[in-house]
């Protein structure tokens, strides 16, 4: 099995679990004198199993990430931190250069004259640039870490 495909495996694992924990909510209390709709232990007991193999996949895509190398050099997962990090950077900068902008609102402007005008602390078509300089690097990243996943055989 490639990673790729353990990753989206993963993902309907954990689509399943709250398929599952959403059903024994449900069915955890009924009324007095009626039937409830599904079994809670059996339900629980689906669940638990379904975990189970949530723990032994995650296992293996983590002992996957940590081990395959990309072509560029790194493993997957200091791939993944960085990508990580460069979101967050990314959303820094373009929430400081909204908020230098004016944007969402924030009292920017002025009704008259007499009121005080509102200045930028940062230069907003400077923090712009390098929001997109890190979107591309981000996509670029990303690409490379796609390819990986579809190349690299999944770990025991």
């Amino acid at each position: 099995m490639k990673l790729a495909e353990a990753l989206a495996e993963r993902a309907e694992a954990v689509r399943r679990v709250e398929q599952l924990k959403s059903r024994v909510v449900d069915s955890a209390r009924y009324q007095e004198g009626e039937t409830p709709a599904e079994n809670a232990s059996d339900l629980l007991a689906e669940a638990d199993e379904a975990l189970s193999a949530l723990e032994t996949l995650i296992r293996r895509v983590n002992r996957t990430n940590a081990t395959v190398q990309l072509a560029e050099g790194g493993t997957l997962t200091d791939a993944l931190a960085r990508r990580d990090v460069l979101r967050m950077r990314h959303a820094v900068l373009t929430a400081a250069a909204d908020a230098a902008a004016g944007a969402g609102g924030r009292g920017y402007g002025r009704q008259l004259r007499s009121e005080l005008l509102m200045l930028s602390a940062l230069p907003v078509a400077d923090l712009r640039r390098q929001a997109d300089d890190l979107a591309r690097e981000i996509r670029e990243l990303d690409v490379r870490i796609q390819r990986t996943n579809w190349e690299a055989d999944l770990l025991d």
